[in-house]
């Protein structure tokens, strides 16, 4: 993890606890990187986590489905033979 910390000399425990409060208040995201900005009595902090996977969800015949692989013969030939529309611009 990294960590930048501009404007003043912050100690560890200090820094300890903004990566604690970024870690608690986003449960299940991993902290990357944090920057603290101190401004006089003010601090800004900026937090960089992981990027989080993506799944695709589509409409596919009145479902929202991610894909197709657990769908019967039936349902599967509906989705293949439905007219499929071109998206311009």
């Amino acid at each position: 993890m990294t960590i930048n910390v501009t404007g003043a000399k912050l100690s560890q425990k200090e820094i300890d606890s903004y990566v604690k409060r970024a870690t608690d208040t986003n449960p299940g995201k991993k902290l990357t990187a944090i920057d603290i900005n101190v401004d006089g009595e003010y601090v800004d902090l900026k937090y960089t986590f992981e990027p989080v996977p993506f799944n695709r969800i589509r409409r596919v015949t009145g479902y929202l489905v991610g894909t197709l692989d657990r769908w019967n013969d039936a349902k599967k030939s509906e989705e293949a033979d439905r007219v499929k529309h071109n998206v311009c611009c």
